[in-house]
């Protein structure tokens, strides 16, 4: 019997937009930002994201710079209502479907993302998806840093961080069906058995054409 995996990045393809940018307007919206300018440069550095051009570091320096005064149960809270109040409405209707018909089939999910683990795992639960990999921090005094823990899930480090998660598992899949719209995961589009584009930037699609992927417009 086939035991497929069925891995999805987030923003963009199970949400229809970005929850770190949802994330950061909200922090605005909640008076947790005081730098003047954070949402302008916050949109620059997601445009460098998605040419497939981002420092990633230095987007986390400046997009967790608002909270890393606070305690981890209290931005965990925010994340909470930032998720409840602003993500869930924005994930495709497509989506929620074709993840209802997954469970009912009993197969595997996996979200893999380049937002930090804090944002993904919520949303994650929200959805019903047991299984979620995003950047981890570094921690300290209880608080989050802005600091990588480890390897980041970003572009090649999706695949790493992938490889890893199957390590650690006590169940071997004979295929991974994964779904993206980023140029960012083309590493991981092409170490994955099966590829379906979901509303994909150019970059993307143009591979897309190139491999045979399937393409999906939600």
């Amino acid at each position: 019997m086939t035991k497929p995996l069925f891995v999805f990045d987030l923003d963009d393809t199970l949400v229809n937009g970005d929850c770190s940018m949802i994330w950061n307007q909200f922090l605005v919206d909640e008076g947790m930002v005081t730098q003047p300018n954070f949402l302008s440069e916050d949109k620059r550095l997601m445009a460098m994201y998605a040419q497939g051009d981002m420092d990633m570091q230095e987007y986390l320096d400046f997009s967790l710079n608002p909270i890393t005064e606070h305690s981890i149960i209290k931005v965990n809270q925010l994340v909470e209502k930032c998720v409840l109040q602003r993500i869930l409405k924005h994930v495709f209707p497509q989506a929620r479907d074709l993840l209802a018909q997954l469970k009912q089939d009993d197969v595997t999910i996996l979200v893999i993302s380049a937002s930090v683990h804090f944002l993904v795992k919520h949303v994650a639960n929200q959805l019903g998806i047991e299984h979620a990999i995003g950047i981890d921090l570094i921690e300290n005094n209880e608080r989050y840093t802005t600091k990588i823990s480890g390897i980041a899930s970003y572009q090649h480090g999706k695949v790493t961080r992938l490889k890893s998660w199957l390590k650690e598992q006590n169940v071997s899949y004979d295929r991974i069906i994964f779904y993206t719209d980023s140029i960012n995961d083309l590493p991981l589009s092409q170490y994955a058995d099966e590829v379906h584009l979901v509303n994909p930037c150019p970059q993307i699609r143009a591979y897309g054409f190139e491999n045979n992927w399937n393409i999906i417009n939600w």
